[in-house]
């Protein structure tokens, strides 16, 4: 089993930053893989970003346009998502869940983090 805990949401005024983190423990793996999701009300879930647990290869979203960066900290076992200029639509609960790569089912999610951004 594979336990995510996030951090690092609050508020923020539009233009502004926040760094989220997912903080990893228990059976990780070199062949899992790290997502970040958002979710508002209403709305379905959508993807962010996404990095191998081994590090390397990252995806993002079209609407991330180059505003965030995914990243991990090999000590801390924690995946890091950099966001930049946001924009009051960037307002979710984010969260981060693991998938194997040979797997298309995202097993393990964490509890989320509000991003709130104002205008």
């Amino acid at each position: 089993q594979v336990q995510l805990v996030e951090s690092g949401g609050g508020s923020v005024q539009a233009g502004g930053s926040l760094r989220l983190s997912c903080a990893a423990s228990g059976r990780t793996s070199s062949s899992g893989t790290i997502h970040w999701f958002r979710q508002t009300p209403g709305k379905e879930r959508e993807f962010v970003a996404a990095i191998y647990w081994s590090g390397g290869s990252t995806n993002y979203a079209d609407f991330v346009e180059g505003r965030f960066t995914i990243s991990r900290d090999n000590a801390k076992n924690t995946i890091y998502l950099q966001m930049n200029s946001l924009k009051p639509e960037d307002t979710a609960n984010y969260l981060c869940a693991w998938r194997e790569i040979w797997s298309p089912t995202y097993k393990y999610w964490g509890q989320g983090t509000q991003v709130t951004v104002s205008s």
